[in-house]
């Protein structure tokens, strides 16, 4: 297993980073793709169960599930920001994630502090929906950026190195 360095780094064993290098973008489609995992990786399927609970409650795995393009399924897509002064931060973020069609929201160190992902069958109804989120937040600077052309396709992280993540501020 992996071993706690400090209270909140991680050392990644050869084990966590092989099943994180293996699910990262090619998840076993299968009725037990732990077991395809462990198969390919020398553990059984209890032992992958077990790490990636563990890599998943330390935050390490944040989420597992498919990615879609949302163009090819008749949705549409957009990059917000928001100017959200810090005393307004905390409702402003618990606001935006209700909203099923956001996938991303970060913080970040600029005058637009909050920047968000949303997908929706119509930007009318993203539209709709920043609207919302204004009249709900009063935060009324809030940029919407949909994409016009996809360059970024695929965030593939090879974590064979020894890595060692520190989770403080991963978990939400």
């Amino acid at each position: 297993m992996s071993l706690a360095t400090a209270e909140n780094d991680i050392l990644l064993d050869e084990a966590d980073r092989s099943i994180l290098n293996r699910i990262q973008s090619d998840f076993p489609i299968t009725s037990r793709p732990y077991l395809a995992v462990a198969r390919e990786i020398g553990l059984t399927e209890q032992e992958v169960i077990d790490r990636v609970r563990r890599l998943k409650q330390t935050g390490i795995i944040r989420r597992i599930g498919g990615n879609f393009v949302p163009a090819e399924l008749g949705y549409v897509s957009t990059l917000c920001a928001a100017s959200v002064p810090p005393e307004k931060l905390a409702r402003f973020t618990e606001t935006v994630n209700r909203h099923p069609g956001v996938t991303h929201n970060y913080l970040r160190e600029n005058s637009f502090n909050v920047w968000f992902t949303f997908i929706a069958p119509s930007m009318a109804e993203i539209e709709a929906n920043l609207r919302a989120i204004s009249a709900e937040t009063g935060i009324t600077e809030i940029l919407n950026l949909p994409a016009t052309k996809v360059f970024k396709i695929k965030a593939q992280f090879d974590v064979s190195a020894g890595l060692k993540f520190n989770v403080e501020g991963l978990r939400s």
